[in-house]
């Protein structure tokens, strides 16, 4: 689309105004050019035989005001960075006086050289869009027009009349000469204003493909050097074309390094003479590192030959895979270990009723031995051995399924204070339960807490149980507290507290201590806190250890109730929340 009369031309930058600058330098060149092939002609075809009748003075006198004020131009073309269309508009009126000077110089109507005006029409129309072409030829009908009606009142060159030409002084002549001259002037700056505006549209969109094809290739050089996955491309006979900072991380040097050179010397290990995918291969790196990376090969037509077959290149994709079959190896332990736990669990259930019929059978044995022998004799020492290792194990094994298999959540609301009393009860009637023991419960008396029971009840058990067995003996002192709290959101949960007397958990341990199967107690299976962890996450709870009041360890486990809960459950379902992304951070009190 061509730009609006005498508007300033977009920034020399643009692509189109570059176009333009370099065809006013040619349109500049072709001038000095044509003039000079019109003197070297005047030169060797100066006689009246060939109607050449401008004198050499007058006409290298034309030729220096030409060349001048093409010099002139020239350099103003350099510095000019805007006004393109004023400057070409400039060029073509320079022209047209320059034609109008031989023109007239060589006689008037009956010039030879009457064929300059269409330097300045042809070059305006093609170089200058819409209005150059037509300017021109307006601007030579002029000149034209006035030259004619000066040799009409018999004013022409004085060589031209020396050389005995005659003026035409016949109007209707003149008039004739002036029509068909203009009207050709006029049809060469329409054609001339067709060709240009397709060329004009044809440089527009090629200067649109180039810029977008610069934004293309500019967006595919970012890819193919940020992918992660490592690409190589080559020629048909494996010369590396093009490699991506991805590839030559892979092989250990910059990319510049492998290009030109063949494949097999930067990848020794590379088969690429098969196509396909999933292949893999240890490659030797330039710092020694063995990798172990998958690759695989696809061909692209790299150069197709006149007349002859196609020649392929090939695409080598490769990712060091070295992680990812680590982790696949992980993930087949893991089902072994899976497969495991399922079998132990199977096992650990069969074995449970055994060992109940031998623990019940030693009790029975026990008590005869007893009473034949006394409870102070060898067997009935030996048969206490069996009873005390199987209740062990029995509890073990039942621990184990608590934690391979736990139970669901059967929620309810039920009285705080009853549920700590009644593990109290248990807890006391344990026959190792220490008598100088003290159990401080702070827990209000209308206090409900919306859990399983039971489930509950276990928790409350082991975090108890655990705290008796590492406060000082004959001052263990143990303290429940509950009291119900707001979250940030405004949400009620509540909030239990079992914190001891003893010498407390150390920072690198607090976290370790909810890992199945550790302890740090001679007769603990490891198993008990795990559970308890388990039994919070499933209640939608948070669990988190700390400091008591008493001077030793805390475990605070905070509780929701149960709108909140029914939130929760509808929030993760959905958005798929697991139970390990619910243990977030404990509200603030």
């Amino acid at each position: 689309m061509a730009r609006p009369f005498f508007a300033p031309a977009p920034a020399a930058g643009n692509t189109l105004d570059a176009i333009m600058r370099s065809q006013l330098n040619w349109m500049l060149l072709f001038r000095v050019l044509l003039y000079t092939s019109l003197l070297v002609f005047a030169i060797l075809f100066q006689d009246a035989k060939h109607g050449v009748l401008m004198p050499h003075n007058q006409f290298i006198l034309l030729l220096l005001c030409v060349y001048s004020a093409t010099i002139a131009s020239a350099f103003l073309l350099l510095s000019l960075r805007r006004y393109f269309l004023r400057f070409g508009l400039a060029q073509n009126f320079l022209d047209t006086i320059f034609a109008s000077v031989i023109v007239y110089a060589t006689g008037s109507a009956e010039s030879m050289f009457t064929f300059t005006y269409f330097f300045a029409i042809i070059s305006g129309g093609l170089i200058l869009p819409r209005y150059g072409g037509l300017a021109a030829a307006a601007l030579s009908s002029l000149t034209l027009g006035g030259i004619l009606t000066m040799e009409f009142y018999g004013h022409i060159a004085a060589q031209a009349l020396a050389a005995g030409v005659v003026p035409v002084q016949n109007a209707e002549v003149l008039l004739n000469h002036f029509s068909l001259t203009g009207l050709s002037f006029f049809l060469a700056a329409f054609l001339s204003t067709l060709f240009s505006a397709r060329i004009v549209k044809t440089e527009s969109a090629l200067a649109d493909s180039l810029t977008t094809f610069d934004r293309l290739s500019a967006l595919h050089k970012r890819i193919f050097d940020t992918i992660s996955t490592g690409i190589i491309t080559t020629d048909d006979e494996d010369h590396v074309i093009s490699v991506n900072n991805a590839a030559a991380a892979i092989g250990g040097c910059s990319p510049a390094t492998f290009i030109g050179k063949h494949i097999s010397a930067c990848f020794p290990n590379l088969d690429i003479s098969v196509r396909g995918f999933r292949r893999v291969a240890d490659l030797a790196r330039a710092d020694g590192e063995i990798l172990r990376i998958g690759y695989s090969v696809v061909s692209f037509p790299h150069h197709v030959q006149h007349n002859g077959p196609a020649r392929d290149g090939k695409i080598v994709t490769l990712k060091d895979i070295s992680d990812i079959e680590k982790l696949e190896q992980q993930m087949r332990q893991n089902e072994k270990l899976a497969a495991i736990g399922m079998m132990s669990a199977s096992i650990a259930h069969d074995f449970r009723n055994p060992l109940a019929a031998i623990s019940g059978s030693a009790q029975i044995l026990a008590a005869e031995i007893e009473k034949r022998d006394g409870a102070r004799s060898l067997n009935h020492e030996l048969t206490e051995i069996i009873i005390r290792e199987s209740t062990r194990m029995i509890d073990t094994i039942a621990d184990f399924l608590k934690f391979a298999r736990p139970d669901t959540v059967e929620a309810s609301w039920f009285s705080l204070r009853d549920c700590v009393l009644e593990v109290e009860q248990v807890c006391r009637a344990n026959p190792k339960w220490p008598e100088t023991a003290r159990l401080e419960i702070e827990a209000p008396v209308g206090l409900d807490a919306w859990a399983d029971r039971k489930q509950l009840h276990i928790v409350l058990l082991h975090f108890i149980t655990n705290a008796i067995a590492f406060c000082p003996k004959g001052n263990e002192i143990i303290r429940v507290g509950a009291r119900e709290i707001q979250k940030d959101g405004g949400e009620d949960m509540l909030r239990i507290e079992i914190g001891d007397n003893g010498p407390g958990i150390p920072d690198a341990e607090r976290e370790r201590i909810f890992e199945p199967f550790y302890t740090t107690r001679a007769d603990g299976t490891g198993l008990g806190l795990a559970i308890v962890r388990q039994i919070v996450e499933t209640h939608h709870g948070i669990l988190r250890v700390g400091e008591s009041d008493l001077g030793g360890a805390a475990f605070i486990l905070y509780l929701p109730f149960q709108e909140t809960i029914d939130r929760k459950q509808m929030t993760d379902g959905e958005a798929g929340a697991t139970p390990a992304n619910r243990l977030a951070a404990p509200p603030t009190e």
